[in-house]
Order: structure tokens, then C-alpha cells, then sequence
């Protein structure tokens, strides 16, 4: 049989998006938005090492350009859904530190009320629907949300993240299928940080080129450079207009990477320190946008310190607070169980 050569990717598939343009404030937004997630994952590290955060624990350190580009696109009428890596999600959604900490502790102000924990949170007020702890789960929940806003004809789109490992679930593809086959107004967004778990994307992938997964399905999928915050708004920006035109859904790999293991518990053997360093030297999405500002111009060193100053001072308050807050009832365990229609 006689060998096949792989085609190359179609130029709708598979080009980049150029990224968007931004001023000094519009910067200093997100660079404030990315610090909060960055200190308040720090922070949670801490906590987690002294044993006031129990189970799992996975941390978004070095992944926080995705969702704040993400965000920066949306509207409120836009819902969003994530795997169980999802602090930072919450909180570029609006969601209070202090409810996010407190939930991560096991405390009853927390957002579950404390019985979620890092891995299940929700708000219906921040159209938060949820970290999910089964891999890929999440994947055909957030096509529903997106058959939600078609139905309800409301102008919403559902975004849908979830990660390389969970790129190979089956319920991934049974909900690309539906969302193309009806045009639902769903972006799949990939954090593509390189590993699931301990495996990395290419040990675990035959194709690894996960923006090409849709093709099947006619779904147009992009690469984008999940460091840099602005190249991710103007990715999200085309996905959406597509998705509110009525044209479905569009999947974006965001090239990311996280500092951390993959949970609290991973030491990380798998890849070298030298590998994180050179990362964090050339591509962290903080200090890129931080770049950008000083070329403006406008903001001292000063300013800069008073914005950190500030961030650690909500961080400090949400971690104060989580340890304030009192543990659930035990009378808790039969709530939040059944909704009697």
C-alpha cells in the first residue's frame, strides 16, 4: 500500500489571527486582571502547603493572558464553562476573591458554600457555569449552553475550555459534530500548555496540531499565541462575531504553558527546570504586556509597585477572610442535592 502524504492544512483552518491593538489603559487593565490571578494562585500555593486547602489543586500560574484576552472580547450576555484549572477563570469573570478563596478552603463563604472546593465552583449571577473535575466533561455542557443562547436567540455565545488531554475525549467530538451540524455559537478554546498531566502533548497525540481537530466537522480552527494577551483578544474577537452571525462554532489552541505541576501534589520530573526558566525569561504574558506599557510610556516604576501593592492587598483580604469564615454545617450535606421542578 502505498504511503500517503499528509495534507497540509487548509489556510482557513489553520492561519493566525493578527493581534489587536491596545492603549496604555486598556493594558493596564489586563495586566492588573492577569497580576490578580497570578498573586491570588501564589497565594492559594501557600495556603495549600500550610493544609488549609484540601484534595486537588491546580494552579493557572503562567496561563492567565487566555482568559483575560478571552474576556476582554465578550459581553455580559456570554456564558462561560472550564475544567477543574479554574481560579483564574473565576476571577476574569468578576467573581470576588474572597467568595473564590473561601470556596477553596472548604469555608461557607465560599461560592459552593464550601462544599466544592477548587474544583467546583459556580455562579449563575457571573455566568460561571462551573469547573468540572471529569476530563473533557465539560466539553458537551458548554455545547448545551451554547444550543441555550441559539434557542433563546439572546446574542450569547458559550465559552468552552478545556485542555490537550482532554483534547482526546470522545464527548469532545459527539459535541463538535452537534454544534456544527446546528451552528451553535460555541468557541472551544484549547489551553494548550503542553501537558496533560505528565504526558506531553506529543507522546499523547497523533496529530498534535489540535486547532485542526474541527476539520471534520467544517469547524475552522486557529493557533494563537496564548502568552500574549492581545493576540488572544483579537482570536476571540473574529470567533465570537462568527459565532453571533450565525456561521457556529470556531476552536482556538492557546499556546500556553503553566509554570506549576499539574496539581499541587506533581512534582513536574517530567520536563527540565531549564525548560520552565526559559519560559519565564522570554514568554511570560505579564511581563509582555509590561513591555508594551513601558514602550508607551506614562507609567513609572512607582506605579507600577502601587498596582502589586494593591493586588496583595485583596489577596491578603480574600485569604484572611476564607480563614474567618466558618466551615459548612453539617446539615449542608442534603442541600444543593435536587431541584424540585
Amino acid at each position: 500500500m502505498a504511503a500517503t502524504k499528509r495534507r497540509p492544512a487548509q489556510e482557513k483552518t489553520s492561519g493566525a489571527v493578527a493581534p489587536a491593538t491596545a492603549g496604555k489603559d486598556e493594558l493596564l487593565r489586563y495586566y492588573r486582571d492577569m497580576l490578580l490571578i497570578r498573586r491570588f494562585e501564589e497565594k492559594a500555593g501557600q495556603l495549600y502547603g500550610m493544609g488549609l486547602i484540601g484534595g486537588f489543586c491546580h494552579l493557572y500560574i503562567g496561563q492567565e493572558a487566555v482568559v483575560v484576552g478571552m474576556q476582554a472580547a465578550q459581553t455580559p450576555a456570554d456564558d462561560v464553562i472550564t475544567g477543574y484549572r479554574d481560579h483564574g477563570h473565576m476571577l476574569a469573570c468578576g467573581m470576588d476573591p474572597r467568595g473564590v478563596m473561601a470556596e477553596l478552603t472548604g469555608r461557607r463563604g465560599g461560592y459552593s458554600k464550601g462544599k466544592g472546593g477548587s474544583m467546583h465552583m459556580f455562579s449563575r449571577e457571573k455566568k460561571f457555569f462551573g469547573g468540572h473535575g471529569i476530563v473533557g466533561a465539560q466539553v458537551s455542557l458548554g455545547t448545551g449552553l451554547g444550543f441555550a443562547h441559539r434557542y433563546k436567540e439572546d446574542g450569547g455565545a458559550s465559552i468552552t475550555y478545556f485542555g490537550d488531554g482532554a483534547s482526546n475525549q470522545g464527548q469532545v467530538y459527539e459535541s463538535f459534530n452537534m454544534a456544527a451540524l446546528w451552528k451553535l455559537p460555541v468557541i472551544y478554546v484549547i489551553e494548550n500548555n503542553k501537558y496533560g498531566m505528565g504526558t506531553s502533548v506529543q507522546r499523547a497525540s497523533a496529530n498534535a496540531d489540535l486547532h485542526l481537530r474541527g476539520q471534520a466537522y467544517g469547524i475552522p480552527g486557529f493557533q494563537v499565541d496564548g502568552m500574549d494577551v492581545l493576540s488572544v483578544k483579537a482570536a476571540a474577537a473574529e470567533a465570537l462575531e462568527r459565532a453571533r452571525a450565525g456561521e457556529g462554532p470556531t476552536i482556538l489552541e492557546m499556546m500556553t504553558y503553566r509554570y506549576r505541576g499539574h496539581s499541587m501534589s506533581d512534582p513536574a520530573k517530567y520536563r527540565s527546570k531549564e525548560e520552565v526558566a526559559k519560559m519565564r525569561e522570554t514568554h511570560d504574558p505579564i511581563d509582555l504586556v509590561r513591555k508594551k506599557i513601558d514602550a508607551i510610556g506614562g507609567v513609572s516604576e512607582d506605579d507600577f509597585k502601587a498596582i502589586d501593592k494593591e493586588i496583595r492587598g485583596i489577596v491578603n483580604d480574600a485569604a484572611e477572610f476564607a480563614q474567618q469564615s466558618p466551615e459548612p454545617d453539617p446539615s449542608e450535606l442534603y442541600t444543593d442535592v435536587l431541584i424540585e421542578a
